[in-house]
């Protein structure tokens, strides 16, 4: 049976900054969802998010620990830690391939939804392919952000 998870936070975010990092520790993890929005501001402004790899150091963050979807047994093998699974990167570390970046309107927020071909697979064989940022690459407008990434265990 997979284990589906899911990292997410809310916060305030005015800089450019790694919002969320998700890395594979100890088995292969596929992204199935990821998302950005915002709930305290009605005003229309453009901004833009990126997913991207680390490479060489993965960003310092706040660990988070992430919540299981599905009925299971066991923890993550996708845990937490300052160089691993977590929030508001303190040190950006080396940011890698951009994957994916694309711009949105605050107000409407954005949504990585890929179908199965595209999903991202991150594997725990080196920082390079192991370690992805959710990123907002240029500062964005300062208002209070919902984020997450959904992603399963494979393995």
């Amino acid at each position: 049976m997979s284990r589906v998870y899911v990292i997410n936070d809310s916060r305030a975010v005015s800089t450019a900054i790694t919002i969320l990092q998700l890395k594979a520790v100890n088995c292969a993890v596929e992204v199935i969802r990821a998302w950005v929005n915002q709930e305290s501001s009605t005003v229309s402004a453009q901004t833009a998010i990126q997913l991207s790899r680390k490479t060489g150091t993965a960003a310092t963050v706040t660990s988070l620990t992430p919540l299981l979807l599905e009925p299971s047994v066991g923890a993550a093998l996708s845990v937490g830690g300052t160089a691993a699974t977590g929030r508001t990167a303190t040190s950006e570390g080396t940011d890698g391939d951009v994957l994916i970046r694309e711009g949105f309107n605050v107000l409407n927020g954005w949504l990585y939804l890929p179908v199965p071909e595209e999903r991202i697979v991150l594997s725990p064989a080196s920082i390079a392919t192991s370690t992805l940022g959710l990123k907002f690459p240029v500062a964005p407008p300062n208002v209070t952000y919902d984020y997450g990434i959904v992603f399963r265990e494979l393995g």
